[in-house]
C-alpha cells in the first residue's frame, strides 16, 4: 500500500481564469511545482556549488531527503 507523501502543496500557484455561470464560479489555474520540488532544488543548488563531478542520482536523493526534512519541520512550526 502506498501512502501519500507530503509535497507541501503548490510552491507558486497562479490563477489563470475565473468563469461564472448562473452564480457559480469555476476557477482554473496552474499549480506549478510543489513546495517539495522547490525545497529540493534549493538544497541541490547548494550541494552542487561545492562539488566537482557529482553523481546525479545521489545528489537528487540527498536533495529530496532534505526537502522532506524541511517539510516535516514546517508542519511542527505551524
Amino acid at each position: 500500500m502506498r501512502t501519500e507523501r507530503n509535497n507541501g502543496g503548490p510552491a507558486f500557484p497562479r490563477l489563470l481564469s475565473t468563469l461564472e455561470h448562473e452564480g457559480d464560479q469555476m476557477h482554473s489555474g496552474a499549480p506549478g511545482m510543489t513546495l517539495r520540488d522547490y525545497f529540493a532544488a534549493k538544497a541541490m543548488q547548494t550541494l552542487l556549488s561545492d562539488m566537482q563531478a557529482p553523481n546525479p542520482s545521489s545528489v537528487a536523493e540527498w536533495a529530496y531527503k532534505h526537502a522532506d526534512a524541511m517539510l516535516a519541520v514546517r508542519e511542527t512550526q505551524s
